[in-house]
């Protein structure tokens, strides 16, 4: 692991809420940002600020996510998502998470990713699939 992943590591991501992001139960005046894609967003975010810090052949996996999605955003805005690392603890990373749009604030929360091979977690995939059946 790189020393340079250390609490405190911050990085911004630019999103623009585009038809796929949005729900569509309210209607099409109504669309906004869904939640589980807000999710998808924030981990993208820090599995991707964790990529640019880790070995070749090394990735992430989400362990954990406390998400509180407090403003609606709208088709057509736009959400800037600022992420910190908070504790790196071997392959454990924590990170806290905010989420704002041009109005207010659209979330916060905590997420936890872990530092796997991707080698040895396919062959541990393939191994389970194979017992499954």
């Amino acid at each position: 692991m790189s020393n340079a992943l250390l609490p405190g590591l911050t990085a911004s991501r630019h999103v623009d809420i585009d038809l796929n992001r949005t729900i569509s139960f309210m209607g099409d005046d109504c669309r906004v940002y869904s939640t589980p894609n807000l999710l998808y967003d924030i981990e993208m975010a820090c599995r991707d600020l964790l990529l640019e810090h880790i070995e070749a052949g090394k990735d992430s996996v989400g362990t954990r996510v406390e998400l509180d999605h407090v403003g609606a955003t709208l088709l057509g805005m736009w959400v800037d998502i600022t992420i910190t690392v908070t504790e790196v603890n071997g392959g454990a990373v924590s990170f806290d998470f905010s989420v704002s749009d041009a109005v207010e604030e659209v979330a916060r929360g905590k997420h936890s990713r872990f530092i796997v091979g991707v080698e040895k977690t396919a062959q541990r995939l393939k191994a389970k699939k194979a017992k499954a059946g």
